[in-house]
Parts: structure tokens; C-alpha cells; sequence
């Protein structure tokens, strides 16, 4: 409310000034007629001088924009894979019953294109990820999810992430499955009812970060190679990886 008050003193005191000047301007000259047909040939150019702010220079600031914080978030989420979602991914590969046939489409490489990635991200959207959990594993992702924490709270109160919702997602889906593993004790194996409440958990949070993942690959492929290169060294879905090269 006090914006618009300012905004609408603001136009008052401009409007006020010009009619002073027209005024001065009247009474110096004493031409009330060219004033006039100026004024006219003001109010004639205003249409074009309006398309042209809001139009074409209003759409170059939005994009240059809209780039600028696609470049924000683009740094948010290569710290998060290189903080935690690549350890995560590793963590949770272990619970996947059908894990070889997903590192066989995920074994990014240096040459992949973009319709590679394309297919990739579409082999998972479409792929039944299996899960299956025991008291053992679930109480090593318990320590390595805790471990995560405080990083993964950050996360999601950065501003930033607002504008992308996919990603958003995913972060929201492994937070619940921290707070899912953190809330227990213990786990058992007896316990049937919740391993499979657990391993939906799993199994949500798993396949957001893949498909992320292969996102994020994407776009270092294009934007950085010489991120792209290091992170495809440290592929977790390529059990010979290595970050030193050899060859």
C-alpha cells in the first residue's frame, strides 16, 4: 500500500511539472498554439514509446532475467550433487532389486548427445524401480541420510529453487525419506508392513533423484564439459569409475 501511495505522489509531482513547463513555456513564447500542436505530437509518439519499453525492451529484461536465475539455480544444483546427491544415489542404488539393468541405461559417457539423455530420462519415468530393504542397509542410509541433513534443510530454503518445481520435488522426497528413517529406533525385518512403507519411500525419493540426476548430467554436458568430464569419472552407476585418467 505505501508502494502504490509513492508510485501514484511520484506520477502526481511529474504530471504537475510538466504542465508547469507547458505553462512557462506559454507565457515566455506567447504561442499557445505551437505548444498545443506539440503537445499533440507528444501524445502521438506515447503509443510507440509504450510498445517499446513494455514490449520489446520489457521481454529483453525478462529474459535476460529468467537467465540469470536459471544460472542461480544451475549452481544450487551442482552443489547438491557434488555435496550429497551423488553420495545419496550411491546409498540408495544398493535397495534397487533391478539396479544392473539401471546403470547399463545410465552408463553416461563423455560422447552422449542430447537425444541420448532424452531417452534416459524417459527410460526412467516409465521404469519400475524395485525395491527391497533389510534392518541393515536401512540403518547405513540412516547414518549417511543424517549425515545429510542440515544440507539437505538449506536446500530447500533457498529462494532460488522456487522456479524449478521438478527439482523442488525431489528434494522434498528425500527430506521425507530422512525424516522417515530418522523418526525410528531401529528397523526390522519382521516388520513387513513397514519395510514396504519404507521402500515406497525409497523407491519415490530414488527415482526423482535419477531422473534429476540425468538432467543435471545434461546440462553440464552442454553448459560445462569440464564439469561434465569429472562427474562422468564419478558416474556411480559405473562400477569401474575412477576420477584419475588413465588414457
Amino acid at each position: 500500500m505505501k508502494k502504490l501511495k509513492s508510485s501514484f505522489l511520484i506520477v502526481l509531482l511529474l504530471a504537475l511539472l510538466s504542465v508547469l513547463i507547458y505553462a512557462v513555456q506559454i507565457m515566455v513564447f506567447d504561442s499557445p498554439r505551437d505548444t498545443g500542436f506539440y503537445i499533440l505530437q507528444d501524445f502521438a509518439f506515447l503509443p510507440l514509446q509504450v510498445a517499446i519499453v513494455t514490449v520489446v525492451l520489457g521481454r529483453y529484461l525478462k529474459s535476460r532475467e529468467k537467465t540469470e536465475r536459471l544460472k542461480k539455480i544451475s549452481v544450487v544444483v551442482n552443489t547438491f550433487f557434488s555435496e550429497a546427491g551423488t553420495d545419496i544415489l550411491t546409498g540408495l542404488k544398493v535397495f534397487s532389486k533391478n539396479c544392473n539393468d539401471i546403470s547399463i541405461k545410465l552408463n553416461v559417457q563423455a560422447d552422449w548427445t542430447d537425444n541420448m539423455f532424452s531417452k534416459a530420462v524417459r527410460y526412467l519415468e516409465n521404469a519400475d524401480i524395485q525395491i527391497e530393504c533389510s534392518a541393515e542397509q536401512l540403518e547405513t542410509l540412516k547414518v549417511l541420510m543424517e549425515s545429510k541433513r542440515t544440507f539437505l534443510i538449506r536446500m530447500i530454503e533457498n529462494p532460488n529453487l522456487l522456479e524449478h518445481d521438478t527439482f523442488t520435488d525431489m528434494l522434498l522426497a528425500v527430506f521425507h525419506l530422512t525424516e522417515e528413517l530418522l523418526a525410528r529406533d531401529g528397523f526390522k525385518d519382521d516388520s513387513k508392513a513397514d519395510m514396504a512403507h519404507l521402500s515406497n519411500d525409497i523407491q519415490r525419493a530414488f527415482k526423482t533423484m535419477l531422473i534429476q540426476w540425468v538432467e543435471y548430467m545434461r546440462h553440464l554436458h552442454t553448459e560445462y564439459p569440464y564439469l561434465y568430464s569429472l562427474e562422468v569419472r564419478k558416474n556411480p552407476f559405473y562400477t569401474g569409475r575412477s576420477v584419475t585418467i588413465n588414457n
